[in-house]
């Protein structure tokens, strides 16, 4: 028995021999389907199913489809099939919607004696299903409660409208009658992916191992069963309607860069990457799936400290340096693209237990990148950058300032072991010389120069560097 009618509960029972035929209608569910997930909460469905289909025009229906379809994206195919009209009902079976669907009409009602166990039933009309139900037994009018005597509904027949079930129906024009494999594919939102990632680094070894896994939510109102899965890196552009935004789909379109589709192996397409997962999987409705995406052990790793000193000034305080473990995902034969997600860095304590020690979002990373986590600040490794003087040295009208800046960067190290300090000065412009370098630095870029700055254990190095740029 089903309980709840509003505020005035009751136990509603179905005719069963009309609901086994509403369930039987048509054929099942597909055959075999596959999904391509992508990050703006949206998945392309693709259900092979095997109809036998008479010559001519005739109905099909496709129950066990998405919710939350997009029914303007539902294409079919077949051999000698072609579409005549299609359409999505989506007004489901409850037992809400049973009794507003028989108002007008006549109900049974059950009541049990619960001394007695006797049972009484009794012909009744619905006059109206609002906040409640009004009914009509014989010359009085009722109101259909839960006073604590056992009462069942009973239906004569399930409204031809509601569907246990969202079922899209379309209307087929076929050469010739028989059995065919029919595709049907379609965009459905309630479907979304995101990438996660454990990674646990060994200083001392300079290594670490990486595992990788693929969330996968579905909320789009549909099970895929033993589903071909693949996720797509990479967003693509999606327009709505009603001046930007949808509100079925509940979300305003993303204006992005990039096209995508599904392909048979990872791989860049476009501008997205694809990542099919090594086996199918079934995607339950209202369920969150994680399948494992990469387990890769001793990879090679160092950790780096990072300061970025950004325009020419004194830092009254020493600022703490930035940490990050980096590594590569691969090379030749053992590279992988690895989508953008969340990576959490771990360390094995003195007695070997791991701890936590931060977590980062990385971006999409091509095979063979240089992939920086970073996991904190350093607050025993520091730098304080000093400005010791700055002088223009172009001061005519006709030519643009140049300025030159002669500056000092003390870094600190108060760990029992010597490290190395990556310093990035920002803010450069024009024609950029570097002279006067305590340590050879490089040109990262047309705006930063970058010097590695070799600090002794529990010691201190002094970086000093003249820097003449345009304005």
């Amino acid at each position: 028995m089903i309980r709840a009618l509003g505020p005035f509960a009751v136990a509603m029972l179905l005719a069963a021999p009309a609901v086994a035929q509403q369930v039987e209608e048509g054929p099942g569910g597909p055959d075999r389907v596959s999904l391509t997930v992508y990050n703006q909460n949206i998945a392309l469905v693709e259900d092979v199913r095997n109809l036998n289909v008479p010559a001519g025009r005739s109905r099909q229906e496709f129950p066990g489809v998405s919710a939350s379809i997009r029914p303007e994206t539902v294409g079919l195919s077949g051999r000698g099939l072609s579409v005549v009209e299609q359409n999505f009902d989506y007004d489901l079976l409850t037992p809400g919607k049973l009794m507003e669907s028989a108002v007008g009409g006549d109900i049974g009602i059950v009541r049990t004696n619960p001394g007695s166990g006797a049972q009484e039933t009794e012909r009744a009309r619905v006059l109206a299903a609002n906040q409640g139900v009004v009914l009509q037994i014989g010359d009085r009018i009722e109101v259909l409660r839960d006073d604590g005597v056992p009462t069942r509904v009973i239906f004569d027949r399930v409204p031809a409208n509601l569907r246990p079930r969202p079922t899209l129906s379309v209307t087929l024009d076929a050469e010739g009658a028989g059995r065919r494999e029919t595709t049907l594919s379609y965009l459905t939102a309630g479907l979304a992916w995101k990438a996660d990632y454990v990674a646990r680094f060994d200083e001392k070894a300079g290594k670490l191992d990486l595992t990788g896994w693929i969330t996968i939510t579905n909320n789009s109102g549909a099970t895929f069963s033993n589903a071909q899965t693949r996720v797509v890196a990479g967003d693509v552009n999606l327009i709505n309607g009603n001046n930007g935004y949808n509100p079925r789909y509940g979300q305003p379109p993303r204006s992005v860069r990039g096209n995508g589709t599904q392909t048979g192996g990872q791989g860049a397409l476009a501008d997205v990457y694809v990542y099919p997962l090594p086996e199918a999987v079934t995607v339950a409705n209202n369920q969150t799936k994680q399948v494992g995406l990469i387990d890769a052990a001793g990879v090679r790793a160092t950790k780096r400290y990072l300061n970025v000193v950004d325009g020419f000034n004194s830092a009254e305080e020493p600022v703490a340096a930035e940490v990050g473990v980096i590594f590569s995902n691969g090379s030749g034969n053992a590279a992988r693209a690895l989508p953008a997600g969340v990576m959490r860095v771990y360390v094995k304590d003195e007695a070997g237990e791991p701890r936590f020690i931060g977590e980062d979002q990385v971006d999409h990373s091509p095979a063979g990148s240089e992939i920086v986590v970073t996991t904190g600040d350093a607050f025993d490794v520091t730098v304080q950058p000093r400005l010791v003087s700055s002088e223009r040295v172009s001061k005519r009208w006709v030519d643009y300032f140049r300025t030159r800046y002669a500056m000092e960067y003390t870094v600190r190290n108060a760990r029992p072991e010597p490290v190395t300090v990556e310093v990035r000065q920002r803010g450069l412009g024009r024609d950029t010389e570097l002279t006067d370098q305590s340590i050879t630095g490089e040109m990262r870029d047309a705006r930063t120069v970058v010097w590695r700055v070799p600090v002794p254990a529990n010691g201190e190095t002094k970086l000093t560097a003249t820097i003449t740029t345009g304005g």
